[in-house]
């Protein structure tokens, strides 16, 4: 069965992975679906509940009287609350101070109740529930729309024939069913500036906003190359911490992917610097005010690197496979965008916007003898983020 979601009377529906949330659902049990805002998590659990036939309550995190009751911490008060309901839903669930007690104190005293939490910032509602659901809790992420996504309404010809659109625009949901480049892009910049990056600010008393701005842009840019925190902190004036700091809550806002570095030796190796991809490409346009179509740009390189690590992950976190991802450099200059680590193999993969790739490279057949190799570009990237079967490292059986 599949989840069709409109926006703004549209007539365009699109599907989502998570389409059945009561596959996830467990008695005395709390589903934690994390995303960013805009993503589609109110949505997701909307139309689940309108096909469920579950007795349920539904309230916001910004409600003042469901932030007074989780506060006080009262048992007393919190099962009259959940009182005759098979399921409670709380949305944006990280604006409720002492959530995680709270929900840890409804589900013990109440087995039989079920709970969904969404949350738009895991820095914030992860830190709330993780100790205290312990083995209480099941956890879904939500992320920009994916071409996993896509594929259950369009064919392979018709994806493939969107792709410029989808490396520009990226898929927040809304923007993904607007009609007209003129209402994407005033989309794309509702989203970016009124509520990723000012959520993040409130969220985290980050009192200078131009910092993390100037910090965002400098990313954009530098999509594709390691990163230096101490020069990122220079070119924006401030320490080397604060960067640290930022990019955390950046990441775990849902706005910045990181990938590291694998060196010589994977266990001890692992190089210091990091490269920073969005996890909407649509958004990283924005920050750089740049929406023109791919062959009136410069940076299709670093545009195409950010879609397929990003699609790449979106497919191998909705379809449950495990693995370890890296980008791999020598100090010869030697350098492979993306390797996955899986089973006690390796799996490298050159991202080429071009048809034509460079052959393997010497020193990963030292480094991985055994190891995969595969140029990925628009002729065959649709089997890259559709199918984990096909690159699949050796050592791991594909699913």
């Amino acid at each position: 069965m599949q989840l069709f979601i409109g926006f703004g009377g549209l007539n365009m529906m699109i599907p989502r992975f998570f389409d059945d949330l009561g596959q996830y659902l467990a008695p005395g049990k709390v589903l934690v679906i994390f995303g960013a805002r805009q993503v589609g998590k109110t949505t997701l659990v909307r139309n689940f509940l309108r096909r469920s036939l579950l007795k349920f309550r539904f309230d916001s995190g910004d409600d003042i009287r469901i932030q007074e009751l989780f506060a006080a911490g009262r048992l007393d008060r919190l099962q009259e609350y959940a009182q005759g309901f098979d399921l409670v839903v709380l949305d944006e669930a990280q604006r409720v101070p002492g959530i995680g007690l709270g929900l840890k104190m409804i589900v013990d005293a109440m087995p039989g109740l079920q709970v969904i939490a969404t949350g738009s910032s895991s820095f914030d509602l992860a830190g709330q529930v993780g100790e205290p659901l312990t083995g209480r809790k099941r956890t879904l992420n939500l992320f920009p729309v994916a071409q996993l996504e896509l594929a259950t309404m369009h064919n392979r010809f018709d994806l493939r024939g969107r792709l410029d659109e989808y490396l520009i625009f990226g898929g927040y949901p809304e923007v993904v069913a607007a009609q007209g480049r003129d209402e994407k892009i005033r989309l794309l910049n509702e989203i970016a500036s009124s509520y990723l990056l000012k959520d993040v600010l409130a969220l985290n008393n980050i009192r200078n906003s131009r910092s993390i701005f100037d910090l965002l842009r400098l990313l954009a840019l530098q999509v594709g190359s390691e990163v230096s925190l101490t020069e990122l902190g220079t070119q924006v004036g401030i320490s080397y911490k604060t960067v640290d700091r930022y990019i955390d809550i950046l990441e775990k806002s849902f706005i910045l992917m990181r990938l590291p570095g694998l060196g010589r030796n994977p266990r001890t190796d692992l190089r210091k610097k990091n490269k920073y991809y969005f996890m909407d490409t649509g958004i990283r346009n924005a920050l750089i005010s740049n929406f023109n179509p791919t062959d009136l740009r410069a940076d299709c390189g670093q545009l195409w690197e950010n879609f397929l690590c990003v699609e790449r992950m979106k497919l191998l976190s909705y379809t449950g496979r495990h693995a370890n991802m890296y980008f791999w450099r020598t100090n010869q200059g030697s350098e492979i965008d993306l390797v996955e680590e899986a089973g006690g193999g390796f799996a490298g993969f050159e991202f080429k916007w071009g048809v034509k790739g460079r052959s393997r490279p010497r020193d990963w057949t030292e480094f991985a003898p055994n190891g995969s190799w595969t140029v990925v570009n628009r002729d065959n990237y649709l089997d890259f983020v559709l199918e984990t079967s096909l690159f699949t490292p050796p050592g791991q059986r594909a699913r």
